[in-house]
């Protein structure tokens, strides 16, 4: 789906409305409330009606489209450009994009993309298994006198643990430090315990928490980055390359990113990057926005 596409498919409320319909309801209009047939109104606002539980609602009801005053190709365009970019867009660069230059808000801009990105975050996600690789990171702005190896306290900059199943998808968490006890509890959520191994580098952390599963280590800071051992590629290569990713998207895209907000952009980026070859990523962006809680400006910025 191009942008093209996208102007030209979806001009009007009308026809933004009529997908969202699709997707939400493939059977039929169900009532959000009780799950009963609903039938559609003969008004001008698109309104559905529920005679089981006397309940008239629309499309956008109860959805991340919830109570918003933006016109729907708006929305659409959005989502676009965001599913698409593939190191992310900045709310400032996407009220550029849209509005132009002197024209919509930047506030307005900044909620349209976080609202997007709750509706990117990941729920019932599959145990990882095969070979899998964890790393951490560290990021929040330059810190001097930190050489390569250095295993002490990085008070100004924020941890974020990356898992990868080789193969497969990432996983990026915005976690409190790096210590064992919390490796060990993204460790025990997310990877199988019929992984076939986990590769990690030299974190004295990670001997402990990966446990009895199997575990192999490379040592960066003896300059090894890959060895093969029996055919296998022991690495963290590609967990490395999904960061290399996101820091991208955080100094080229987004420029800043709050502490608070972390992890919407790693929701964001983990998302984007697990779909990234797939031909529906626009229709499965929309798909999960319908299906998404509506998220209030004043519990974004609470």
């Amino acid at each position: 789906m191009t942008l093209l596409d996208v102007t030209q498919m979806f001009s009007s409320d009308e026809q933004c409305r009529e997908m969202l319909k699709r997707l939400r309801w493939p059977e039929g209009v169900r009532c959000p409330r009780c799950q009963a047939d609903a039938i559609k109104l003969a008004t001008a606002k698109e309104l559905f009606f529920c005679q089981s539980c006397v309940y008239q609602f629309s499309v956008l009801a109860g959805t991340i489209f919830n109570d918003s005053h933006l016109p729907l190709p708006i929305w659409f365009m959005a989502t676009l450009l965001l599913c698409e970019a593939k190191k992310g867009m900045s709310a400032l660069q996407l009220k550029r994009t849209i509005w132009g230059l002197h024209k919509g808000s930047y506030k307005t801009a900044w909620y349209l993309c976080h609202r997007i990105r709750a509706a990117m975050k990941e729920v019932d996600a599959p145990m990882l298994d095969g070979t899998v690789e964890m790393d951490e990171t560290y990021v929040g702005g330059k810190q001097r006198g930190y050489g390569q190896g250095w295993r002490g306290e990085r008070h100004t900059k924020e941890v974020v643990i990356g898992i990868r199943q080789r193969g497969g998808d990432v996983r990026f968490f915005h976690a409190e430090d790096a210590r064992k006890g919390t490796l060990a509890k993204y460790i025990k959520e997310n990877i199988s315990t019929d992984v076939d191994v986990i590769i990690t580098d030299e974190l004295p952390a990670y001997k402990t928490a990966v446990g009895d599963l199997k575990h192999e280590t490379v040592n960066h800071t003896a300059k090894e980055y890959a060895r093969y051992e029996n055919g296998a590629c022991i690495s963290t290569n590609t967990v490395e390359s999904a960061f290399s990713l996101l820091k991208r998207g955080i100094i080229g895209s987004w420029h800043k990113v709050s502490a608070k907000h972390l992890a919407s952009y790693l929701d964001e980026m983990t998302f984007r990057f697990n779909r990234r070859k797939r031909s529906d990523l626009f229709i499965d962006t929309l798909r999960h926005m319908i299906t998404a809680d509506p998220l209030t400006f004043a519990n974004l910025t609470a």
